[in-house]
């Protein structure tokens, strides 16, 4: 009895120890995947440029006239581009398991790793990296138009403004809030495509829950209920981080929202996982 005893901490040390090998094992298989394809590169400088452009022609586009009151968030303004650059993270996300699922590579992955969990695991770990660093250079890119268009176009210090610079704590946690909604939105779109597994569906359903669901929830009639479901829905919840006026009147607080989009992505994964551990290949 006393040996059987004596045995368990070795044992699970030695599960341990190979589980850490196996994930880092997957670790390397999918950097080496992500990184031998031109795909995610591509996709991850779409991120950088589409939100730093849109975000750039958001702010050119806008004009605070010397003679008017101008009830703008400059910076929720600068951050527009975080709304189209959302898409391509979810197209991104779910390229990363649905192409291996459309060529049949699963199959060869999941036997070199039969760990399904850990190959899940790694692919989460590196997407989320990626984006957080695509994002931040995006949203960098967009607070830096912001700060330098927005003064001549009449939203100046003078007149009550504050500059959008990320020394300005609001605008800082607008910004950083923003990256992690961007990687929030990529795991949650691989949650999906690992429950969906087709390229086509997956990226329909992402694009629905991130544009289709706020614009079904405009046409809710009743003003109690819209506010309350807009307090679960993933990208109205979420983008309440970039909001840095008015926090009041929001259905959420802006940590707040994102933490939902958090349970979304938490949700998706966790299903996922269980439909990839369930499920043939």
């Amino acid at each position: 009895m006393s040996a059987a005893l004596q045995a368990q901490p070795a044992t699970t040390l030695a599960t341990v120890a190979a589980r850490g090998a196996g994930l880092r094992y997957a670790l390397h298989a999918e950097w080496t995947k992500l990184r031998t394809v031109s795909g995610p590169a591509w996709l991850l400088l779409g991120v950088v440029a589409l939100t730093i452009a849109v975000s750039t022609a958001a702010v050119g586009a806008t004009h605070c006239p010397q003679n008017l009151s101008c009830p703008v968030d400059t910076t929720k303004l600068s951050l527009t581009g975080v709304q189209f650059g959302q898409a391509v993270v979810a197209i991104l996300a779910v390229l990363t398991i649905s192409n291996e699922y459309s060529s049949g590579m699963i199959r060869t992955t999941l036997a070199a790793m039969p760990n399904r969990l850990a190959v899940l695991a790694a692919k989460t770990i590196l997407l989320a990296a990626l984006v957080l660093v695509a994002g931040a250079v995006a949203v960098a890119g967009a607070v830096l138009a912001g700060h330098l268009i927005l003064p001549g176009h009449g939203f100046t210090a003078a007149r009550g403004f504050h500059p959008v610079w990320l020394s300005y704590g609001p605008t800082l946690r607008a910004a950083s809030g923003s990256v992690l909604y961007l990687g929030l939105i990529a795991l949650m779109s691989l949650g999906v495509a690992v429950i969906v597994r087709d390229s086509a569906p997956s990226i329909g359903v992402v694009l629905a829950l991130l544009y289709l669901f706020p614009i079904v929830l405009a046409f809710v009639g009743n003003a109690h209920w819209q506010h309350r479901l807009e307090r679960w829905t993933p990208t109205v919840a979420g983008l309440t981080i970039q909001d840095t006026t008015g926090l009041r009147s929001l259905a959420i607080s802006p940590w707040g929202g994102l933490g939902v989009l958090g349970i979304w992505a938490a949700a998706a994964l966790a299903a996922g996982a269980l439909a990839l551990r369930l499920r043939d290949a």
